[in-house]
């Protein structure tokens, strides 16, 4: 338990100790395939297995260490870092696609390794001098068939050999992955210095859904640090490479002109016209044509070295040395002018030195130096030529690119993935984090316990980046917090201000009713059953757009208000103990119209547009018919409100199953008929609709309030 702790508080160290494992895990096996002389490798296995469970970061650091490591004792394996690098890379891809678990997957990633170690690995010794071709014997078979060239041969070799290496590097760490719990791969993975992942790090990476993100943080910081990293490299690259071949030319020329002195000073000046006429016959002249074979021998860098005595029809060979690809001109043969000295000729002649120079004929592409051989009265005799292969040099300038180019992706990918790790722990998860924890505490609609509890969550994301992101992420808790306090205080007014004008609405409307000696809990019905229908509307999916929570509310809190009007009726014509005559029914329709004044007049007073502008439509409209037909201002279908078509309903129900003085009350099941036959005439047919459909509700409320009564 005290180890598990320690691991714990120290992840980061934790992973760096698994990936030393890895790094010995993979010179062990290294080690011990070369000790056995096995045509294996194995120096990669530990590099797939911290890749599979511990990621990018953890598996390019094991296969990177490794070949550094194994530079010390074998200079070319820093060149082939690359290839582990990339196979660490792949091996996290796969793990993540879950290759590891099925055995499909297994094989795909022995081909997918196999064409990283042995198909690219297979060029490395062709633009690399020094480096063999481990395939060679088979490549040799392979091309002796005759079905393939010499490149082709190498790769299918090289990967032919590759193969068995592969595929007990993906068994082995298939078995350390299936050995070590699932539960404990977070220790191999590096977590940031002070900033903690999230539990589900793809959701904080990926962001919301409904952003308008055009290019993620981390794929333009990963842009311009690899545009910049390669501009640099390519400039570096280039300048280096000049710079090399400047130097190449400049050492070389400084070989063939030392050679040439050296050649020069065997030469016996005063017997240069014997060596013509005579040639081998010449006494001396196979002696001194073995120290010019000895001088051209002992150097790798010359090929070839020769005598010309310079005359106006030409050069006249006085000495020329046989080699590999190019035989001897015979002594005394008059040869042509090269096209590259011909701005050389005059100071030939007159045998003054001349500067080296660079040719391309058809004895190959060449760097010559002159040295002229004087006699004993100081006159040029013939001249020493000494030559450089520039096509070998061209190699050497190829190989070296190709060196720099391998070992930069190494230390590139290397550092690409590390900014990538850095930009993503330090940076991505703490904005997206933050971000996500902001866009939860702005959503309109959410309880003040829900508010509380996204604050809570907004200060669990603990970022630690110790920097200007943990600055702002400090503010925004304080913000939210400050936040969550004001949205309770204005909770705790509104309820108290939503109480007091509930208050007033329940005591305008008694002070109506109380004046109504004929309505009996009226106003009270009236909102059960409008809450009713308004409900039923809500769950049918009728007037989406008009339907919201406020508009529900506004409603149920203002049904009791629809009668307000009847305060200005006289009570001999309100309280009338009989039916009313025409005149007096003209006098009672008077109260809707005279609720809209009053409702206007109090909305005007209060400022309360939002809150009693419902309450004003239901007293003013809800004697308004859906044809047309009722008052005061005959509106028609879904010109009138929608509360006033709600409130028409509960109204007339109401007012057919309550008794009165000139009418006794109609049975529930008689009244239910009347307003099903009002549907689309007095009605609005979705509002019956809802109505009907809600009877068992409807019922609820007719018994409580008429064994009330």
């Amino acid at each position: 338990m005290r180890a598990e702790s320690i691991f714990r508080k120290r992840p980061n160290l934790t992973a760096l100790l698994l990936c030393g494992a890895g790094v010995g895990l993979n010179l062990l096996l290294g080690a011990g395939a070369a000790a056995f002389e096995t045509p294996l490798y194995l120096d990669t296995v530990g590099t797939v297995a911290v890749a599979a469970m511990g990621g990018y970061l953890p598996g390019v650091l094991v296969g990177f260490a490794t070949n550094i490591i194994k530079s010390f004792s074998d200079p070319t394996a820093l060149y082939y870092g690359v290839l582990n690098v990339l196979i660490a890379l792949a091996a996290a891809n796969l793990s993540q696609r879950g290759w590891f678990k099925k055995i499909i997957g297994c094989l795909g990633s022995i081909l997918v390794f196999t064409f990283i170690g042995g198909g690219l690995g297979c060029l490395m010794p062709w633009f690399m001098e020094g480096l063999d071709f481990d395939s060679a014997p088979l490549a040799g078979v392979i091309y002796e068939t005759g079905l393939f060239g010499a490149g082709l041969s190498n790769i299918i070799s090289n990967i032919l050999t590759d193969l068995p290496d592969k595929t007990i590097t993906v068994i082995l760490s298939v078995m350390i992955i299936k050995i070590i719990p699932e539960g404990c791969y977070h220790f191999f993975t590096f977590t940031g210095w002070m900033q903690t992942p999230l539990e589900d790090v793809d959701e904080a990476l990926t962001g919301s859904e409904e952003g308008i993100r055009v290019m993620s943080l981390k794929t333009k910081v990963f842009h311009v640090f690899g545009l910049s990293l390669i501009t640099v490299a390519v400039a570096a690259t280039g300048i280096g490479m000049a710079v090399y071949n400047k130097t190449v030319i400049r050492d070389h020329t400084r070989i063939a002109q030392g050679t040439a002195e050296i050649a020069a000073r065997l030469i016996p000046a005063d017997r240069i016209d014997d060596f013509l006429k005579n040639g081998e016959e010449a006494e001396g002249y196979t002696e001194t044509k073995e120290l010019l074979a000895g001088v051209l021998n002992g150097s790798t860098d010359i090929c070839y070295i020769y005598v010309y005595k310079i005359k106006q029809d030409g050069v006249h060979v006085v000495f020329d040395l046989d080699t590999e690809n190019v035989d001897a001109d015979e002594i005394g043969a008059v040869l042509p002018f090269d096209e590259g000295f011909k701005d050389k000729i005059d100071d030939l002649l007159a045998g003054e030195r001349v500067d080296p120079i660079i040719t391309n004929d058809r004895f190959g592409h060449l760097l010559t130096a002159y040295e002229p051989v004087y006699d004993d009265s100081g006159k040029c005799v013939c001249y020493v030529g000494a030559d450089v292969d520039i096509s070998r040099l061209n190699a050497m300038e190829r190989s070296f690119l190709a060196e720099v180019i391998s070992v930069f992706l190494g230390f590139f990918i290397l550092l690409v993935v590390f900014i990538i790790w850095l930009l993503q722990y330090q940076v991505i998860l703490p904005i997206n984090s933050i971000t996500e924890g902001v866009d939860a505490f702005s959503k309109v609609g959410i309880t003040q316990e829900s508010l509380d509890k996204r604050v809570k969550n907004l200060r669990k994301i603990g970022v630690r980046t110790g920097d200007e992101i943990e600055k702002l992420y400090r503010s925004i808790c304080r913000m939210t917090l400050d936040q969550a306090e004001q949205m309770r205080s204005i909770r705790r007014l509104s309820d108290s201000t939503s109480k007091m004008q509930d208050g007033l609405i329940i005591t305008m409307a008694d002070m109506v009713e109380n004046r109504d000696s004929d309505t009996g809990a009226h106003i009270q019905k009236t909102a059960a059953y409008v809450k009713i229908i308004v409900e039923g509307l809500k769950k049918k999916g009728y007037y989406p757009e008009k339907i919201t929570p406020k508009f529900m509310s506004d409603v149920v809190r203002s049904a009791p208000l629809h009668d307000v009007g009847k305060i200005n009726i006289p009570d001999g014509v309100l309280n009338k103990p009989a039916k009313l005559n025409d005149e007096e029914y003209e006098i009672m329709k008077t109260h809707a119209a005279a609720g809209k004044r009053i409702m206007e007049d109090a909305i005007s007073t209060v400022g309360g547009e939002n809150y009693l502008k419902e309450a004003r439509n239901m007293a003013a409209y809800h004697h308004e018919r859906w044809d047309g037909k009722g008052y005061p201002e005959g509106l028609h279908g879904e010109v009138i409100p929608l509360s006033a078509r709600i409130m028409a309903v509960a109204d007339v129900f109401d007012a057919l199953t309550s008794a009165r003085v000139y009418k006794p009350a109609f049975p529930f099941e008689k009244a239910l008929s009347i307003i099903e036959e009002g549907k689309g005439t007095q009605f609005d047919p979705k509002c019956v609709e809802a109505f009907m459909d809600s009877l068992d509700e409807i019922k609820i409320v007719f018994r409580k309030y008429n064994r009330e009564v």
